[in-house]
């Protein structure tokens, strides 16, 4: 399991509010979350039709374009 430095923040009432966590745990963090994401949609295009590297290409280009616009 990871191992996480956590500082809890109290309101007056001393009911905890926030947690506060160092960068580098948080960016490990983020690292996972989206190594997780990745995997997800890897499994669920797993059946999808695969596109030839020319193909992809200008489908990519097609995108971004259309994105830009």
């Amino acid at each position: 399991m990871l191992a996480i430095n956590k500082y809890y923040l109290y309101d007056e009432s001393h009911k905890p509010v926030a947690v506060q966590i160092p960068i580098s745990d948080f960016e490990h963090l983020e690292e996972i979350i989206e190594n997780y994401g990745l995997s997800r949609l890897m499994d669920e295009t797993r059946t999808d039709e695969r596109l030839s590297g020319e193909s992809a290409l200008a489908y990519y280009k097609a995108f971004k374009n259309e994105m830009e616009s």
